[in-house]
């Protein structure tokens, strides 16, 4: 490890070495000016019932970085602003499916400058009058 560093030191300048950093950083920003379709796993709280749905998502390269990057917290959407029908079978007495419609346009609501394309599985919630 010592010869490479001696090696660099002699043959490659510090001067190149900050230039190729800063180009690699400007070409990185630059690349997040385009559009991009990703998953993203969200985070809802419905009615206080935590579940976590993987979405496509689709928008500029530094707003789905900045959503990736920093957002850690929990969306919250009320149980009776989303479609819903009792679930059926002697395993899922209790619980609610959500309608995937109505549950993309509540996140669609919440984020403005991406777009949601659609959603993955969304699970079963207990029902709040069951209980």
């Amino acid at each position: 490890m010592e010869n490479l560093l001696k090696w660099m030191r002699r043959y490659v300048s510090p001067v190149f070495l900050a230039l190729l950093v800063a180009s690699f950083i400007l070409w990185y920003l630059a690349k997040l000016t385009y559009m991009y379709t990703t998953e993203q796993t969200i985070r809802l709280s419905i009615d206080g019932q935590p579940v976590e749905i993987t979405c496509v998502v689709e928008g500029v390269g530094t707003n789905l970085f900045g959503y990736r990057v920093y957002m850690n917290k929990t969306l919250r959407i009320p149980l009776a602003e989303l479609k819903t029908r009792r679930a059926t079978g002697e395993d899922h007495e209790g619980k609610l499916v959500i309608d995937p419609q109505s549950l993309q346009h509540a996140i669609s609501v919440r984020f403005s400058d991406i777009k949601i394309i659609s959603i993955g599985a969304i699970p079963e919630i207990d029902d709040p009058v069951k209980e």
